[in-house]
């Protein structure tokens, strides 16, 4: 009888570690899955291949891009292998939903597409233009009446072309046309097949510096005005967290300067600091409201003694 509780009491004792340690593994696998999707030490970056300058096919047939090399960079000090996915842009949602993908980093417009992806800050100040041949005799947006324009299929241009604000300008036209990407519909206003094409200003200066400033003319008026943020699947704050905090990092050591140099985008456009610099206002703010009440009180103080 002694012999059995004995036995029974390590039985009792060896289930109850068993049950501690899956509660640890799950635990422990619960936030590596957090950090990286697939648990296979790899930070894998969905992508437009045809995105240039943010991701694209280099001279060497290797990706690269600012968007690329950012994400590389960030990988590196988070520990994981950068895997950069090239993807059917029409088909991002289902790739980063599946796991296929850990995040959306290409030129990824944050206006409107608020509540279906965990963002970080935005890093990029963008606008949507025209982009017309130069001896078009295109001007001004009111000129594309009448006038068929492309524009990327599933893209941020082809949302602001949607929107409402946009809806006279949209009708005017005598045809709008999706392409799979930017090189085909650069290759349509080259043939004359098109009028206008619709695109981030971004890769506008980067086709025209590729392709011959002096071929085409970007209109002065914007379509729309927007901003550039990585996006997650929704949830992943802690990813997004990590991914985060390496970036802001590289802003301030200056690595991202030269990553907008070598890839010839304008700096202007970066905007990684401004919630930095929102937040030292702010906190300025509340130091200035915090000091005048301490002033007010004891002004106050001084009259009643």
């Amino acid at each position: 009888m002694k012999m059995k509780k004995v036995m029974a009491g390590l039985l009792a004792g060896l289930m109850a570690f068993s049950m501690v340690a899956c509660g640890n593994k799950s635990a422990s696998a619960e936030k590596t899955d957090a950090k990286d999707t697939n648990n296979d030490g790899k930070f894998v970056v969905g992508f437009d291949q045809d995105f240039p300058p943010f991701g694209y096919v280099g001279d060497d047939g290797e990706y690269t891009g600012f968007d690329l090399k950012l994400a590389a960079e960030c990988a590196k000090r988070m520990g994981q292998e950068i895997v950069s996915q090239p993807i059917d842009w029409d088909a991002k949602d289902m790739e980063l939903e599946s796991g296929t993908i850990d995040c959306i980093w290409n030129g990824f417009t944050m206006d409107g597409r608020e509540d279906k992806y965990t963002w970080t800050d935005p890093y990029i100040n963008n606008e949507q233009v025209m982009v017309v041949a130069k001896d078009s005799g295109i001007e001004k947006l009111a000129d594309l009446k009448g006038k068929n324009v492309v524009v990327q299929a599933a893209s941020a241009a082809l949302d602001a072309l949607n929107n409402d604000d946009n809806k006279d300008l949209k009708d005017s036209f005598a045809s709008l046309t999706e392409n799979p990407d930017y090189n085909t519909a650069f290759m349509n206003i080259d043939s004359g097949a098109a009028d206008a094409v619709a695109v981030d200003i971004g890769v506008a200066n980067y086709q025209l510096s590729q392709r011959g400033k002096d071929k085409y003319v970007i209109l002065d008026e914007p379509i729309q005005n927007e901003q550039y943020g990585i996006g997650f699947k929704k949830g992943n704050d802690e990813l997004k967290d990590l991914v985060w905090d390496e970036v802001k990092k590289l802003d301030e050591s200056g690595e991202v300067d030269k990553l907008a140099d070598k890839y010839e985008l304008d700096k202007s456009m970066l905007c990684i600091s401004e919630d930095k610099d929102k937040t030292e206002n702010s906190d300025s703010a509340e130091a200035d409201t915090e000091e005048s009440a301490d002033s007010t009180e004891k002004e106050a103080d001084s009259e009643s003694k």
